[in-house]
């Protein structure tokens, strides 16, 4: 197909590009290409040593994680199958790593332990992007080198026959009316067996159900069996009619039987990322324009409503002027990547830019930061796609700064996440702490990119231009479009579109032209105007003096001691005079007193987490047991609540309160303890509502988490209204929760009281802190103070920020920088947006979310 040759030209045009400076040398990209490799091996022969045959390591523990054996982490755990998926999802990875050894012994391996009949129920979205891909990987890596003769010369397809057993152990999850998968399928009794233990979910997340069509695609063209291509492309026809078509955006979670949204907050990062990533990529593997036309639709609808460089915001996809939270996820950081693959590149470099800054001041990415670039939530389960997008920006621009980046990726794993048994994540990037966890992802992505980042095309054992990279990075022939016949039924109706919603880009591979116009300083040129987005790396900068009075009301506080309470140091404007304005000055220049009348008041706090608790008062514990808890943005509001909540403690049955609740006449009037995992914290609080429950505290499901070491959170609604849930919410981390379900199983009745941290039992309520208020006045130097502004002053300094100092007329600009920076999505003036619509999808604080997908707290 000429659109296939045209692809592989422009990527070679693209990698011929001069570079706008040498800033690494080839034995500098060895020596880092060596220390990957090394940090591969510690991460790869730790999980062999001490978790094979089990499918994580745990890195702390120095141990398997076998599912059933270790506590329950709730829908993190889904993606554990008892079928070795770390080594499954690392095997094409040793072949891109030259380690062809290692690989034709984990090939054999896996062909003679893995089983994958077990009676155990896994995520659908999850086991066909790790261990589906990872199989189809490896199988099309082995035929390569059993056709080169030299290696795996005994293998005869186990791998494929392998993945097509898999791809029907999937296959009942999509037997609902719309087309849609259930979300969960046992692998040996399917989905509506009476034994399955699943099949009772309606709902999905988009990225769910439209992340399916490459591997079963590549599973249906290399085993002649159309079978799962057509299923996978039935679930993308239903999201593509299910968009609202006035935004062409599409939500988060949908209904799998009626195709109606659930959750109507539209983005490019958790629960949505690989839907959009998967139509462009089929579009290149499959050779099918309807993918690409579709791509097009939705990439204009991104571009006009969420993107704001270099931010990419989430809006609701029926109003989508309206911002629905004021964070971002981590999970968004593959979107440069997949805007290189489209050829637009600007936004691409500005996003990546700013994600970089992120991680300069915070090590890694957390998984949500704000809008000013705050931690939202501190997680970093060892992410890949930043690594993903500064691989095919590098690849793109062939810019030797997105080595370097690339460098302190590197760096920033050995220094901060690897432990004697491998690498562990980062519980919390404020504190550094880690958490007994290494995700397959790790080695299936992160030493994939990095390692092709930093090699040649020459050092690599297959010519990585005649793959295409699935959302788990596995690699698929992009020949299967010329080289296997489309499977029967694979037409679709096309969706025309408008020429005014073409640009260059629409039918194109990228242009050097068009993108380097005689201009190697492409994409620096780009990156400078965010050089300090973040405010990392700004040189500190000496300015002129300003004098400030302060005229103090009289508060019971000597005024200097009061502003050294506030943190203001305190120096005489004579004795530094000296040092601003030298003797040639003429004089203090650009020297102003600011007159501040300052009057203490009683002032509201601004809107934060307040910590709730959990007092336990029942005998024996009459109050000296206090678990601090966090509240919900929903449900009743304790802080209003005189004498909090009192009530006995039952455990919800089921536990994680998701199905129907079975024990509703022992919950009546109680308080129900809840795990959190598996649906939204909005849907079990309705069903233990409805179940007769007076509150409910939720349990965290992540093993060893605690509010010592974590940050306090808002639990969040579903998108939807949450008037009608009426009861108080409170969550637990799971330490102060372990010492809640002890004292149920040692004491069968144990009373609890919901409240305030400050109203508990047996503490004094603390007095309200002062505040101040303060109006500020410019006076020039020996102007006379007139009314409220005469009486006694002090003296401090204030230095000029970098951009007060080039202004002509001293302060006067000071304000309008203001007003004109928060018109810029960037800006610290802007203010953090709130909405009560807000989720509390799997990323919150304790839970980071798998992959690519997000479910939910």
């Amino acid at each position: 197909m000429d659109w296939q040759w045209a692809w592989l030209w422009a990527l070679g045009v693209l990698l011929w590009l001069p570079q706008c400076c040498v800033a690494m040398t080839a034995e500098e990209k060895t020596q880092i290409r060596d220390q990957i490799l090394e940090m591969f091996d510690h991460a790869y022969g730790s999980y062999m040593k001490y978790a094979y045959p089990a499918d994580e390591l745990m890195p702390l523990s120095c141990k398997g994680r076998v599912r059933g054996l270790e506590p329950n982490r709730g829908d993190i755990d889904d993606s554990l199958g008892k079928f070795s998926l770390t080594l499954i999802d690392t095997l094409d990875t040793l072949v891109v790593l030259n380690k062809l050894e290692e690989f034709e012994e984990a090939v054999k391996r896996v062909t003679k332990d893995v089983r994958l009949d077990n009676d155990i129920v896994v995520s659908v979205f999850e086991t066909n992007i790790r261990v589906l891909g990872g199989l189809l990987g490896a199988h099309v890596m082995a035929d390569m080198l059993r056709g080169q003769g030299k290696r795996m010369q005994w293998y005869q397809d186990e791998l494929l026959h392998m993945a097509k057993e898999l791809g029907y152990r999937l296959l009942p999850a999509f037997n609902t009316t719309s087309g849609l998968p259930y979300p969960r399928v046992n692998l040996r009794y399917g989905v509506l067996n009476p034994l399955s233990r699943t099949g009772t979910e309606s709902d999905t997340c988009t990225a769910c159900a439209g992340t399916m069509i490459l591997e079963f695609a590549a599973l249906s063209r290399l085993s002649g069996e159309a079978v799962f291509e057509e299923h996978a492309r039935k679930a993308l026809d239903v999201l593509w009619d299910k968009r609202q078509r006035g935004s062409d955006l599409v939500g988060t979670v949908i209904n799998i039987h009626s195709g109606d949204w659930v959750r109507r907050d539209s983005g490019v990062g958790a629960g949505i990322d690989s839907y959009y990533e998967y139509l462009m990529k089929a579009y290149i593997l499959l050779g099918d324009n309807v993918y690409l036309e579709r791509f097009n639709t939705h990439y204009s609808a991104i571009m006009k409503y969420i993107s704001q460089p270099p931010l990419l915001l989430s809006v609701h996809m029926h109003n989508p002027t309206v911002s629905v939270r004021s964070w971002m996820d981590s999970l968004l950081a593959f979107f440069p990547g997949l805007q290189v693959l489209r050829g637009d590149l600007k936004p691409a470099i500005e996003t990546h830019e700013m994600l970089y800054q992120v991680t300069q001041q915070h090590k890694f990415l957390p998984e949500a930061f704000t809008t000013e670039f705050r931690v939202h939530w501190g997680q970093h389960p060892l992410r890949p796609e930043f690594a993903e997008s500064t691989y095919f920006l590098y690849k793109a621009t062939g810019d030797p700064y997105y080595l370097k980046v690339g460098q302190s990726i590197v760096e920033k794993l050995n220094a901060h996440a690897r432990v004697p048994c491998g690498f562990a994540a980062v519980q919390d990037v404020r504190t550094g702490t880690h958490e007994d966890r290494m995700d397959s992802f790790f080695l299936a992505e992160m030493f994939k990119y990095l390692y092709l980042l930093f090699s040649e095309k020459s050092q690599l054992p297959i010519d990585i231009d005649n793959y295409i990279f699935t959302t788990e990075a596995h690699l698929l022939p992009v020949s299967l479009s010329t080289t296997q016949s489309p499977c029967r039924g694979n037409s679709t109706v096309q969706q025309p579109i408008l020429p005014a919603e073409e640009d260059i880009f629409t039918y194109s591979c990228p242009s050097a032209q068009i993108l380097f116009p005689n201009n190697p300083s492409f994409a620096k040129t780009i990156r400078d105007s965010y050089k300090y987005l973040t405010g990392v790396g700004r040189a500190p900068h000496a300015a002129a003096v300003r004098g400030i009075d302060l005229p103090l009301h009289d508060n019971g506080m000597e005024p200097v001691e009061f502003l050294k309470s506030m943190g203001i140091s305190l120096t005489k404007l004579n004795d530094i005079s000296s040092m601003a304005a030298p003797p040639e000055s003429g004089g203090q220049k650009g020297t102003y007193r600011v007159k501040l009348i300052a009057e203490v008041s009683q002032t509201p706090e601004e809107e934060e987490v307040v910590p709730l608790v959990v007092q336990l008062i029942s005998p024996p514990f009459l109050g000296r047991t206090v678990l601090t808890a966090g509240p919900a943005k929903f449900g009743m509001d304790l802080t209003k609540e005189e004498h909090g909540v009192k009530g006995s403690i039952v455990k919800s049955a089921p536990y994680s309160a998701c199905g129907s609740i079975e024990n509703a006449e022992e919950l009546h009037g109680n308080i129900a303890l809840a795990l959190r995992g598996d649906c939204m914290f909005a849907a079990k609080a309705r069903r233990l509502q409805e179940a007769g429950a007076i509150g409910v505290i939720f349990i965290d499901h992540r093993e060893g988490s605690s509010s010592e070491e974590t940050p306090l959170f808002q639990m969040v609604g579903d998108g939807g209204s949450t008037s009608d849930i009426t009861i108080p919410l409170v969550f637990l981390f799971s330490r102060e929760g372990d010492v809640l379900t002890r004292a149920l199983e040692e004491h069968r009745n144990v009373d609890v009281l919901l409240l305030p941290r400050e109203r508990q039992m047996g503490r004094e309520k603390p007095s309200q802190p002062l505040g101040m208020n303060i109006k500020i006045r410019l006076a020039k130097d020996g102007e006379q103070l007139t009314g409220a502004s005469k009486g006694a002053t002090i003296q401090l300094l204030l230095e000029p920020s970098e951009e007060e100092e080039e202004e002509e007329e001293g302060l006067g600009g000071a304000s309008d920088s203001c007003n004109q920076k928060a018109s810029h999505p960037s800006s610290p003036c802007l203010d953090e947006q709130t909405d009560s619509s807000e989720h509390g999808q799997q990323l919150p604080s304790p839970s980071p979310p798998t992959t690519d997908q997000q479910s939910d707290p």
